[in-house]
């Protein structure tokens, strides 16, 4: 072990020391009730068996994206980790071995002898990274990116960068200005592919009826979003007295909050659960479910796409431009500005201008992407680097 990958893990060590109390805590919240025990006291949580490709993702977005690869390489053998319940969910659903990610102090113990680890996106775990190149497996970074918001903070850390990416035996970015940031920071072996995202085979896997009234969907919202879109309805609601709205927290365990935002900021509309009701009768209706987004984008008019109201970064607007929803975001798009350039007709606003944004979108035509990506690339690559 070198002496800076001792100093680290000896970090790593008294930061989870330190946490130890919060993690205990936070273990019993629902959110967390599996992911934390399971990455930070790897309960439940055995190494992989022999596989050919390990595929690492953080959450939902990521674990969605690589269906198109797990499709075509059904061949090999396929593992995957992820951070969040939400993603492990996803990806419990592929031909694949899948873990939740340990935290870094337990990879020593946890790592054995992979051939291949393919990161997505921005997942710069360093043991990850070093302890899977020190056992010989390649290491992959794909769909990489740092956004412009992020890059500085990265750059004051450039001298750690440089070290943790020195461990990529190729990184696949998703733009120019990401190669540009990734060399900025010492990366070596970059090239741009495209945004696997892109390939993403979008569907409904249920088909509801279209109530004859614009039916506007409020999707991933988050805290601080969803008072602010309502009130916009409210207004856009005096005039289109037929519209109904759905509101689709991002997080789950915010489902009964949001209702009662609803109830408080809409106190004369009639609300229902998705859960009691899917009828689509009511002037609000909470839908309390995952999976869901795909199909009501299907029969939407307009999509109000959160996080992006707040600085979350925003959410994938290649779903709803593919069922051609008229898409209206916030401002606060910095992790989705690369597929936002494949979309078409969108309307960036502040959440005071959700009401006119609304009104607007009357007259614009529907949002659509006209793009695609070649995966043979990043396909024949993987096929042959697994097999050497």
């Amino acid at each position: 072990m070198k002496v800076f990958d001792l100093f680290y893990t000896f970090l790593a060590a008294v930061l989870f020391l330190a946490a130890l109390p919060f993690l205990i805590l936070l273990s019993f919240k629902k959110k967390y009730r599996h992911s934390i025990p399971a990455r930070f006291f790897v309960w439940k949580n055995p190494p992989f068996a022999s596989h050919d490709i390990w595929f690492h993702v953080c959450s939902l977005g990521e674990a969605k994206a690589i269906a198109p690869l797990i499709e075509r390489l059904g061949e090999f053998k396929i593992a995957i980790t992820t951070i969040t319940h939400t993603g492990y969910e996803v990806a419990s659903k592929y031909p694949a071995q899948v873990r939740y990610l340990p935290y870094e102090l337990w990879l020593w113990l946890w790592i054995r002898t992979p051939k291949m680890v393919v990161v997505l996106e921005a997942e710069f775990w360093y043991l990850l990274f070093r302890i899977a190149n020190a056992r010989g497996a390649k290491v992959i970074a794909l769909n990489a990116r740092i956004s412009e918001r992020s890059f500085p903070k990265y750059y004051k850390m450039r001298w750690f960068y440089k070290r943790l990416l020195a461990q990529c035996d190729r990184i696949f970015c998703q733009s120019t200005e990401d190669m540009v940031r990734f060399i900025a920071l010492g990366a070596t072996n970059v090239e741009v592919l495209g945004n696997i995202k892109l390939a993403q085979k979008i569907i409904a896997t249920k088909e509801y009826p279209k109530p004859p009234c614009t039916l506007i969907v409020a999707a991933s919202t988050h805290e601080g979003e969803e008072e602010a879109i309502i009130k916009a309805f409210l207004t856009y609601k005096e005039a289109n007295t037929d519209a109904k709205l759905l509101v689709v927290p991002r997080h789950p365990e915010r489902f009964e909050k949001v209702f009662a935002i609803i109830q408080k900021t809409a106190p004369h509309l009639s609300t229902v659960r998705w859960s009691d009701s899917k009828e689509l009768q009511s002037d609000i209706i909470l839908v309390n479910a995952m999976g869901e987004l795909n199909n009501l984008y299907a029969i939407s008019d307009i999509a109000i796409l959160g996080g992006a109201f707040a600085p979350i970064g925003g959410h994938n607007p290649l779903e709803p431009a593919y069922f051609g929803c008229k898409i209206i975001t916030g401002e606060h798009i910095f992790s989705q500005r690369e597929l936002l350039k494949y979309v078409h007709h969108v309307q960036f606003v502040t959440p005071q201008g959700i009401a006119q944004a609304l009104v607007d979108a009357q007259t614009l035509p529907p949002s659509h992407v006209d793009e695609t990506i070649d995966l043979d690339i990043i396909i024949d690559y993987l096929k042959v680097q697994s097999q050497l």
